[in-house]
């Protein structure tokens, strides 16, 4: 079967399962750990060896029905979370989601029917990517917060190029589209031995605070054959900690949207629901906030070497918000070379309400002098209305901001008069504005001037949808903003 039948194979399934109660991350999540198994079963076979220890091997399960097999289930994914490396990772804190012995068979006896191990790295991945943005679809869930289209991935990895003796790093990684993408565009340059065991076993670097999406991007790596022994992903707040002298070439990274600024805590004296804000004190930290986006912008240029390149997706707010907000764009724009920014259409992320840019900088030495000299932006926004399922965006769509972008060589950057959307703004305009803001556009919203020339319902209705959800999130934040000062 193809990739896209055996995705759909395994997916029809889940529509089962959800009679139960079993959501579609808790079934990507028992398919992740039943094929993770089955392909260790199968290269044990082939010779190779594995890391599952005989007792808790796919051969166990395979030969249980009933009661029995829901046991040795559970034992199986308490025991291999204990282990370390890459099996470690893809089991921690595992947990049987799939109470129906009966319906827990019919899944192992579907999966065994399948030999994952002969299938080719690309193929094993584009199932997992599938069942993947299946998930991701699943917006009820949430889960769509950890997925970045993937034309938008692949836009930005062309134009950063990553070179195969880079290291590459997220950390909010997700289920691994930017790490997979750059390993994908590095490869085709990996000539020598040595290069090509620098991509398997080093290159990538992943994080993620979330350990059930830590799982997901473990083992979309391990099925597109990246990582050795040990795992290239953990699971830790990132944000937690100042950077270490380990730093790295290259950082793509959509970090998580939202502004919850503080969390609630029963006090253990009193008995009552506190406040406690979700604030990270570092000495390497330009400003103090809670802003999360604004604590990634700031990690993420210290995470850099010395010319280290960075992509940054940001929401609207890391462009305007004022105190801590300010503070983190003149940084940015003294310390680092800040030279590129993409606005995003609406509608392209499965969260709603959703106005993202892409932030392109470079880490420099300290000088006395900025060293942006001048911000290029594409406006990809205004007049664009996407949506998920009529009007989805591509690869393609990129094109004019790849080739304004210049990936070989900023210096050559020009503006035309007939690419409206492409334009230069120099440092002393940029300081100049109020607050620094960065939420700068020049073009005429055509919507709003020409009635006759209005987008297709569906598109307002899918609009209106998205202003409403963010007017709700910005609600909810000075809600959280307000009991904390109470």
């Amino acid at each position: 079967m193809s990739a896209s039948e055996i995705v759909n194979k395994v997916w029809n399934y889940a529509h089962v399962l959800r009679d139960d109660g079993v959501g579609y991350g808790d079934y990507v999540e028992q398919i992740t750990y039943l094929i993770f198994l089955k392909m260790a079963d199968e290269r044990e076979v082939a010779g190779q060896q594995v890391q599952v220890p005989d007792e808790f091997a796919w051969a166990k399960l395979v030969k249980l029905d009933g009661d029995d097999l829901e046991l040795q289930y559970r034992h199986t994914l308490e025991n291999l979370g204990k282990q370390g490396g890459m099996l470690g990772t893809i089991f921690r804190k595992a947990q049987n989601k799939i109470q129906d012995p009966a319906k827990l068979e019919r899944l192992i006896k579907m999966i065994e029917k399948e030999q994952w191990s002969t299938l080719p790295a690309d193929v094993k991945g584009d199932i997992y990517e599938g069942l993947l943005e299946r998930n991701a679809q699943d917006v009820k869930g949430g889960a769509g917060q950890y997925f970045t289209p993937r034309p938008l991935i692949q836009a930005m990895v062309e134009v950063m190029q990553p070179e195969p003796t880079d290291t590459v790093a997220d950390p909010a990684c997700g289920t691994g589209g930017f790490l997979l993408a750059a390993h994908d565009y590095m490869a085709t340059q990996a000539t020598s031995k040595k290069e090509q065991r620098h991509l398997k076993e080093h290159a990538l670097r992943g994080n993620d605070i979330v350990d059930s999406v830590v799982r997901l991007c473990a083992m979309n790596l391990y099925l597109h054959g990246i990582g050795g022994d040990e795992c290239p992903i953990t699971a830790n707040d990132a944000l937690a900690k100042e950077v270490g002298e380990t730093r790295v070439d290259m950082v793509l990274a959509n970090p998580p949207f939202g502004k919850k600024s503080s969390i609630t805590v029963i006090n253990e004296k009193s008995g009552k629901k506190e406040q406690e804000k979700l604030v990270y004190e570092r000495e390497d930290f330009w400003a103090t906030t809670s802003n999360k986006q604004l604590n990634f912008v700031q990690h993420i240029a210290n995470m850099l070497k010395i010319d280290g390149k960075a992509a940054v997706v940001a929401p609207d707010n890391v462009l305007f918000e004022g105190g801590a907000g300010e503070t983190v764009r003149k940084n940015l724009l003294e310390r680092c070379d800040l030279h590129t920014l993409l606005r995003l259409p609406t509608g392209i992320f499965y969260a709603q309400g959703v106005k993202a840019n892409v932030i392109f900088f470079d880490a420099k030495p300290a000088s006395k002098t900025a060293w942006t000299k001048k911000l290029w932006i594409y406006d990809f926004r205004t007049n664009v209305h996407m949506t998920l399922k009529t009007k989805r965006l591509v690869k393609c769509d990129f094109n004019e901001f790849i080739e304004c972008y210049k990936p070989e060589d900023h210096s050559k950057r020009e503006e035309f008069d007939q690419i409206e959307r492409w334009k230069s703004f120099t440092y002393d305009e940029l300081i100049a504005r109020d607050k620094t803001n960065l939420d700068i556009f020049w073009l005429k919203d055509e919507s709003l001037e020409d009635t006759e020339n209005l987008p297709a319902p569906e598109v307002l209705a899918q609009e209106i949808v998205e202003q409403l959800e963010a007017a709700l999130e910005e609600f909810r934040s000075v809600e959280e903003v307000l009991r904390a000062s109470s």
